[in-house]
């Protein structure tokens, strides 16, 4: 077992001390700011030069220096692709199965996953991987894919170590072995994976069949959050919530609500209301709770209407129609801010510069990857030459390929 877990536990971290808001705003103007020598970029890419046309697919994405344009920025990933750069190949494939700037077509996806993963390329081994545990692109097979992930796993893929924990958590394509599960777990963890971090933070808090360790989980969930894992946000706050003897800071939980509410949680957004109109760790705020009640319907739906409607009734019949319309209006101005839906805020990278990402989007079905976000002003919807999730789980027993 994993002891003595510091918040920085998964490697790099990115340190959010402010609104995701603000962090998109900061990394926009960098991307903005750039100003490559597009005459030169344009003229070698169009001589076949692999290297610029793959800088000049990551420009058109991003809209650095030229119009963004998602079409032109898949036509020059896939030129690169077709010279043999695997970088690139899996690139392409993630816009195939994404629908980035082509139609989706999950069998050119698994195409182009299938030339990176024999090129060698870590990345495209998890995606192929995942492809065959879900049945897309390529009939279902499990057992291939746990080859793949553990392939992946042991070259240094902390993704892998834990989608191959998922397979033999649940029996999939291995036969079932829970304790071999923790095992890639935790090795998923030694790699810096935040999403290993986040599977272990959920088995030692939120498990029915593993003895929990909240001290543990607020240390491994705090890691995949600063890594920028909003699933991770929501739960961490959560745990602190429920378990103010582990937070190391005033309104820690408060915080790391905020932000994945910010980041379009719904689940964030309740828990807020229920700690406003609880007066849990913070004093009774019936505005404050009608507001993330009322921005939780607009982030989840009418799912989530039937389960606040007690208490907006309630909050209604307490504050009155005409402050209960005013906070309306603030809860649609704030949601109109924060619309997208996140799954992964990306911290700077080496790569970014060339497979362009600041974040990525839940899917709508919960089950596929979510579209890539280049730039975080535009209002399109979009990791960095990506790496998919094989799910993405929100308790031990619903984890791979189950979404939420």
């Amino acid at each position: 077992m994993i002891k003595n877990v510091s918040s920085r536990r998964c490697g790099s971290v990115v340190s959010m001390t402010g609104l995701v808001v603000t962090l998109f705003a900061v990394a926009t103007k960098a991307a903005l700011a750039a100003d490559p020598d597009m005459d030169r970029i344009q003229t070698a890419a169009k001589q076949g030069v692999v290297a610029q046309e793959i800088e000049l697919a990551a420009d058109y994405f991003a809209g650095r220096g030229v119009p963004r344009d998602e079409k032109l920025a898949a036509h020059w990933y896939e030129k690169a692709a077709a010279a043999g750069d695997p970088a690139a190949q899996n690139q392409i494939g993630y816009f195939y199965e994404t629908g980035i700037g082509v139609p989706v077509d999950a069998r050119k996806a698994v195409h182009w996953y299938q030339l990176a993963a024999a090129s060698g390329l870590v990345r495209g081994k998890v995606n192929l991987g995942v492809a065959n545990v879900q049945g897309i692109g390529v009939p279902k097979d499990e057992k291939f894919a746990a080859q793949l992930f553990e392939e992946a796993a042991r070259n240094g893929s902390g993704s892998g170590a834990t989608y191959l924990g998922d397979l033999y958590y649940f029996g999939l394509g291995v036969r079932q072995d829970r304790a071999e599960a923790i095992k890639w777990y935790e090795k998923g963890v030694k790699m810096h994976s935040p999403l290993a971090c986040f599977q272990l933070g959920i088995l030692n808090s939120d498990s029915k069949d593993h003895p929990h360790d909240f001290p543990k989980a607020a240390a491994l969930l705090r890691a995949s959050a600063n890594a920028g894992y909003v699933p991770a946000m929501q739960l961490l706050g959560k745990v602190l919530a429920q378990h103010p003897e582990v937070v190391e800071s005033t309104n820690e939980a408060a915080f790391w609500l905020d932000q994945a509410a910010s980041a379009g949680s719904w689940k964030a957004s309740v828990v807020l209301g229920v700690l406003a109109r609880d007066g849990q760790g913070l004093p009774v705020d019936s505005k404050s709770a009608y507001f993330h009640f009322k921005v939780a319907t607009l982030q989840g739906g009418e799912k989530v209407q039937k389960l606040v409607h007690n208490d907006l009734r309630t909050l209604t019949a307490k504050l009155g129609s005409e402050q209960t319309a005013a906070i309306d209006s603030e809860a649609n101005q704030w949601f109109g801010r924060h619309r997208l839906a996140l799954n992964f805020i990306y911290k700077d990278s080496d790569r970014r510069s060339l497979f362009p990402a600041y974040a990525q989007a839940v899917s709508p079905d919960g089950l596929h990857p979510g579209r890539l976000i280049p730039t975080p002003l535009i209002g399109d919807e979009q990791e960095e030459s990506p790496e998919r999730e094989a799910g993405k789980p929100e308790s031990a027993d619903t984890r791979l390929g189950t979404g939420s």
